[in-house]
């Protein structure tokens, strides 16, 4: 199996391992304006707070995700849920910065689900 090249990203970031007792920044409070921030906690609401990180966090907001997830976990994180929640350019970026697949990535953006949703019209 060939091994996937490392980005600059990679180099830069080590592996973590996050504890039961990781505390949220504040950087995030901006994405959680429609809960009680006091009330969020990643033990309970990690894929709440790792989907708001992904889709509209701020670079502070992605370092920390990075720096307390590690981007393997966040790679696991990105193939079981298929890129839900994300934007087709949000996701081609993460591909590039994770190094998912390409023909994962593309065959995500082809289920019947996801296109309807990101045909969609905004006024």
């Amino acid at each position: 199996m060939a091994s996937r090249r490392k980005s600059p990203a990679d180099r830069n970031l080590k592996q973590a391992q996050p504890s039961a007792t990781v505390q949220l920044p504040e950087v995030l409070l901006p994405l959680f304006w429609d809960c009680d921030y006091s009330k969020i906690t990643w033990v309970e609401h990690r894929d709440l707070v790792i989907s708001r990180v992904l889709a509209n966090g701020t670079w502070e907001a992605i370092q920390w995700l990075r720096k307390t997830l590690g981007d393997k976990e966040l790679r696991e994180y990105m193939v079981a849920h298929r890129g839900r929640g994300l934007s087709p350019r949000q996701l081609r970026f993460w591909e590039l910065i994770l190094g998912i697949p390409h023909r994962a990535v593309s065959a995500w953006l082809k289920e019947p689900e996801r296109t309807i949703w990101d045909r969609r019209h905004v006024a």
